[in-house]
């Protein structure tokens, strides 16, 4: 069904059961966001927020909750995306069967933006920032942020839509040192379009156009978040989404989506920064405050009977969590041709994302040779570690196409399978001083930290243990052991204090277990602040794990040594995944707000019985 409007796709989604109206008074100041939190953890509807506390503006959120309700909202045009990136990927198809891919043909026209000056009804009325729904997500945010922005800019040298950017990078409205309603923040992160643009902008002494458009057509908002390739506009990819082409106009210079429900405009001047955050953001913790991008507001519009769609992002999974999963359910096999020998990747989203990815690759380098240890795999590690946002990841576990069946998306096996065949003495591959998500705190500083490469394959080289050795029940200095998984135990010990410490304490764990050796079935020791937390599950475990520790400083190793640079451990490797000193705070819904929140899942209220 190809919506016009945002109005239009809520509409459809309440006639088909999938939205409730929330009529009494919400508070945006964290209530909303409790009430969103609630409802999607239940896997709940979306929500229309018509009484929203200091504005006249209705709020909506949880449109993307489930990845069946993605794929409902696009449910005419998923199958024909599908078919035009395979196209992409193998053009060969169209040559043998033309008149099968007739609809792939009809449906890239929509790609094409339409420039409509006479439409225009984002241009319905001009408001301010302060008329906005301002709403304050997390108790330690920075202020009210925009979390579902399409934020547009255009190379200086190659003007207009077809070489613009569309990604969506969050935008604080107010607090801080904002002037209000003159300024907003303006956060984007590594490899993201817009920094080329105003990498270019700078060099010329030019102020960045941007426009920050919100609601709209569904398809514009997955459109801000797919990983295209540079120079290719998202705007043509939401036409063909959506099934309707992106319509804009300029005003004042600036491009306005005539279908989006606000739109702000303004510039960006080159050294123009302030301080933005903190942000509780899709890792589990707080981004905390930095200085980024101010950008000068030139103007606000919005659409008669504008809707305000936001999300919460918090410890995954997420609402975030559905679009990750539509953008795999729409590229399928697209990112792996991207790169030579690479059969499949995954990043995983409960250890928020970037910091752990799974890949399974070939390795043909050497069929004649029959002690199978990794050499192509390595180079496939390096393409992905130098590929647009997958050169984020800080973990990267991969291994050979060997066995049928095996899959990345099953992480505990996936794991288990890596374990059984990782020599520690070789197949760890350190990467230091590199850069990693700006939202990851495990690192040395902002942007900075280390990675892991860790690729076997072959035959196993052990049987994992699923119970507990009794050496692990009378360590000193460590306490309450927990197998996690097999091959995997868990210990706690105080808190972390200094890196010189924890050296010295992880030296001493070492040397209790120096008789434990991999083939033990013991392969990887996580050393928490709470064994029973990381044990409990496979979330707790991945989340903990991969987003506490910052490799070359966290991992040691029973009987470590290094040779010729090259590090190794001759019994299991150790992971300190304590919280440190340096991390950001974990955001986390307090009991208090989810008491005040009670009233609207009580016995005659909008949300009674689903949370």
């Amino acid at each position: 069904m190809a919506y016009s409007s945002l109005a239009s796709c809520l509409l459809d989604l309440e006639k088909n059961g999938m939205l409730i109206r929330i009529q009494e008074e919400v508070d945006p100041y964290l209530e909303m966001a409790a009430i969103h939190l609630r409802v999607h953890e239940a896997g709940g509807p979306a929500l229309l927020f018509e009484n929203v506390k200091g504005t006249k503006y209705r709020a909506a959120s949880n449109i993307f909750g489930t990845l069946d309700r993605s794929k409902f909202i696009f449910r005419d045009t998923l199958a024909t995306v599908q078919q035009l990136i395979d196209l992409k990927s193998n053009p060969i198809k169209a040559l043998k069967k033309p008149f099968h891919n007739i609809s792939a043909g009809v449906a890239a026209f929509k790609a094409l933006p339409l420039k409509n000056p006479l439409y225009k009804p984002v241009l319905y009325e001009k408001i301010q920032i302060s008329d906005l729904p301002l709403i304050h997500h997390w108790p330690m945010d920075g202020g009210a942020f925009v979390t579902l922005p399409q934020v547009y800019s255009e190379d200086l040298d190659n003007p207009g839509i077809m070489q613009a950017n569309l990604g969506m990078y969050r935008i604080q409205l107010n607090g801080n040192q904002y002037i209000p309603n003159k300024e907003i923040g303006l956060h984007y992160q590594l490899h993201r379009g817009i920094g080329v643009h105003q990498t270019k902008a700078n060099k010329k002494g030019l102020p960045l156009k941007v426009s920050c458009f919100v609601g709209g057509p569904p398809a514009h908002t997955v459109a801000a978040v797919m990983p295209l390739p540079e120079g290719i506009s998202e705007a043509t990819f939401a036409g063909v989404l959506g099934g309707r082409r992106f319509r804009y106009c300029y005003e004042d210079g600036f491009c306005v989506s005539t279908d989006a429900d606000f739109v702000i405009t303004g510039e960006v001047y080159p050294g123009e920064n302030k301080p933005e955050g903190p942000f509780g953001d899709h890792l589990g913790y707080y981004s905390l405050t930095h200085d980024f991008p101010v950008m000068r507001v030139h103007a606000v519009y919005a659409r008669k009977d504008a809707i305000w769609p936001f999300t919460v992002v918090g410890r995954p999974p997420q609402e975030d969590t559905s679009f990750g999963q539509l953008i795999h359910e729409i590229t399928g096999a697209a990112i792996p041709l991207e790169i030579p020998g690479l059969k499949e990747v995954h990043a995983v989203d409960a250890a928020g994302v970037h910091p752990l990815l799974l890949a399974i690759g070939s390795e043909r380098y050497a069929p004649y040779n029959p002690t199978q240890q990794p050499a192509e795999l390595l180079t496939i590690a390096n393409h992905i570690l130098g590929t647009g946002q997958l050169s984020l990841a800080k973990f990267l576990f991969i291994t050979a196409e060997e066995q049928h069946g095996l899959s990345t998306h099953h992480v505990q096996d996936f794991l288990q399978y890596i374990f059984e065949r990782i020599d520690l003495r070789r197949d760890l591959h350190f990467y230091t001083n590199t850069t990693i998500d700006t939202l990851d705190y495990s690192g040395s500083g902002l942007n900075s930290g280390s990675k892991l490469v860790l690729a076997a394959c072959g035959e196993p080289k052990r049987q994992l243990a699923t119970e507990l050795p009794a050496i692990f029940t009378h360590l000193e200095g460590f306490e309450n052991p927990r197998m996690v998984m097999p091959g995997v135990v868990a210990l706690q010990t105080k808190k972390f204090s200094t890196y010189f410490t924890a050296q010295e304490e992880m030296k001493l764990l070492g040397f209790q277990l120096h008789e434990i050796a991999t083939d033990s079935g013991i392969i990887q020791i996580i050393v928490g602040d709470d064994s029973n937390f990381i044990a409990a599950n496979m979330r707790n475990y991945l989340w903990v794990s991969y987003t506490r520790a910052n490799p070359a400083n966290d991992i040691y190793g029973v009987r470590a040594f290094t040779d010729n640079k090259h590090w190794g451990s001759d019994g299991p490797m150790i992971i300190d995944a304590r919280i440190k000193p340096h991390h950001a705070p974990a955001v986390e819904l307090t009991e208090d707000l989810r008491k005040q929140t009670d009233r609207f899942f009580e016995k005659g209220s909008s949300l009674y019985n689903i949370a």
